[in-house]
């Protein structure tokens, strides 16, 4: 594209004519008309072809010089690997509010919170407010960029005994003070022949737009990060609660050793085994609680409060681990573009590239100015606004880096780069959502096989374990038979609690992978989310500036769906 040689074309003053006569028609527009006149002739002796865009494309493209932009082709599988299992559908899934089909009350009041409060989602809502500042300011650069009112008042007070550098007649006289008054209006405005400044718009209409996105994949990443780390609580929990169970399971077993021993039945080999697999259970006490108390930590975190005792919000329950549906909806892997805010991100930054072609190609032509000033000048303020007061300037210009297009060619190369870069990382982002998704779908599917034959192996042991004390309190088994089974319980039952964690984190991850709970910003919260956080106690927040909260998450929420 850069690289085409100069060739010779009149196509580009007959496709500006109309443009011409209207210039012509104008008295202050005659001078611009001449100087573009000249960079047309200019254009058609010598190069029609300046980033990529001839004079006819110019016009056609609604006199914009620099590509206009097209959304970068990307490879999309047809479908998932997992299409044909039992619990995999393809049906595109429409609750947005994913974390309530765990029915777990205190995770909806977390997300609650979490939206409201988490500070990284609070930066991400300013970088869209900056982002509209600076859209408002790119609108403003297609008007005239420069006006001003002014106003003066002079009072002099001269010296009656100064000397004057040349002679006046004997009876004039110079006035010993006098003043002035002087009002004025200038303007100055570059106008925007080659769409420059139109060209910027769209690049801050992109950046705009990725803000937002920016936003929702935030949004996305902390709904899943607050669910996560909810579930890592509950599993350490469910593992405490098996541990406890254990422990007490097998303080039972050493104190029936201990009796055996005393009563002579027995050896101390019993009671040392019983001591030794007591102590390696209570052990994993420790290691689990320091695994609450982090996920706690981590929790507050993402609620935006110092860390604390969550108190009522997360209570131990019976059953601590949500339980997750055994079927998922995924839809198409070509929804991920649509779906994902990262995704849509990522494409929205190589829109603004494109649009930065523009911008530096419009360099390569000569810039037109008009500059005016309008305003009165008088010695009295009743003489002021008087019409033989008015004075005023014209001043249309054009300017034109002749010498420069080297530098300016690179520059385009640069812009042009910086897109092909966008272009790539938006396929190769796509790629990897599809990615993410298969993991997360085979994981989820997996885990599910592996709790059926945990929660088996389990039931298992627990009838062996208890048959075994059994046979070892009456004495026909030695110990050892009732320390290995304890031991296997401790282990079994310590994994089997894990794999119920795993298969709803995989879920999670399925719904992270999707980018799907960023809806929630658009304020439609579902009846489900408020019925099952009625009954929950307010968690202590840490006070913020009310005017940054709203300014933050409101302003946002106010920007429509993409």
């Amino acid at each position: 594209m850069l690289g085409d040689s100069f060739r010779c074309s009149s196509s580009g003053l007959l496709a500006a004519r109309a443009w011409f006569a209207h210039q012509a028609s104008k008295p202050a527009g005659r001078l611009v008309l001449v100087c573009l006149c000249i960079t047309v002739c200019a254009s058609t002796t010598g190069c029609t072809r300046f980033g990529g865009s001839s004079l006819m494309d110019w016009w056609q493209n609604g006199m914009k010089v620099g590509p206009n932009y097209g959304r970068p082709a990307a490879m999309v599988a047809d479908d998932w690997i997992e299409e044909e299992n039992k619990h995999v559908r393809s049906d595109r899934p429409e609750d947005v509010y994913w974390w309530t089909v765990m029915n777990d009350p205190a995770l909806n009041r977390l997300i609650e919170l979490a939206n409201e409060e988490n500070l990284p989602l609070k930066i991400a809502g300013m970088r869209v407010l900056q982002a509209q500042a600076t859209r408002a300011i790119a609108v403003g650069l297609i008007f005239p960029q420069s006006q001003g009112i002014s106003g003066q008042y002079l009072s002099v007070l001269q010296s009656k005994n100064q000397g004057l550098a040349l002679p006046l007649p004997v009876n004039d006289r110079l006035p010993n003070n006098w003043q002035n008054w002087n009002t004025g209006f200038n303007l100055s405005w570059e106008l925007d022949v080659w769409g420059r400044f139109r060209r910027n718009l769209e690049s801050a209409n992109a950046n705009l737009e990725m803000s937002v996105e920016d936003y929702d994949a935030v949004l996305v990443g902390l709904l899943a990060e607050v669910a996560t780390t909810y579930l890592e609580l509950r599993t350490y929990q469910q593992r405490l609660i098996y541990a406890h169970q254990n422990v007490a399971a097998q303080e039972g077993s050493l104190k029936i050793a201990q009796v055996r021993f005393e009563a002579g039945e027995t050896d101390k080999l019993d009671v040392t085994q019983a001591e030794s697999n007591l102590g390696n259970t209570q052990a994993i006490i420790p290691e689990l609680e320091i695994g609450v108390r982090q996920s706690s930590n981590a929790l507050c975190v993402l609620l935006g409060i110092p860390t604390q005792k969550l108190g009522d919000l997360v209570p131990d329950l019976q059953t601590p681990i949500p339980t997750a549906p055994t079927i998922v909806s995924v839809g198409l892997p070509a929804d991920l573009i649509r779906r994902r805010p990262d995704i849509r991100a990522i494409e929205r930054a190589a829109a603004i590239a494109s649009a930065r072609i523009g911008v530096v190609a419009s360099e390569l032509y000569p810039s037109f100015s008009i500059n005016g000033t309008i305003g009165t000048s008088a010695r009295n303020f009743d003489r002021l606004f008087q019409g033989d007061s008015t004075s005023g300037i014209m001043n249309p210009s054009f300017s034109w880096k002749i010498l420069n297009y080297g530098r300016l060619m690179n520059e385009i190369a640069i812009q042009d780069a910086v897109f092909q870069q966008r272009a790539i990382e938006y396929q190769e982002r796509i790629l990897v959502a599809n990615k993410e998704v298969e993991d997360s779908l085979i994981s989820y599917i997996k885990t599910q096989k592996q709790v059926k034959y945990l929660n088996e192996s389990v039931a298992a042991l627990k009838e062996s374990v208890r048959l075994a004390e059994l046979k070892y309190k009456a004495g026909e088994i030695d110990f050892n038979r009732v320390f290995l089974l304890q031991s296997d319980l401790t282990k079994a039952q310590d994994q089997l609690a894990q794999s119920q964690g795993n298969v709803v984190m995989s879920l999670i991850g399925i719904y992270r992978a999707l980018g799907t709970g960023w809806q929630i910003r658009l304020g439609n919260q579902s009846s489900a989310v408020a019925d099952q956080t009625a009954t929950l106690e307010q968690i202590p927040r840490v006070a913020s500036p009310a005017p940054f909260r709203k300014v933050a998450s409101q302003s946002i929420r106010r920007l429509p769906s993409p």
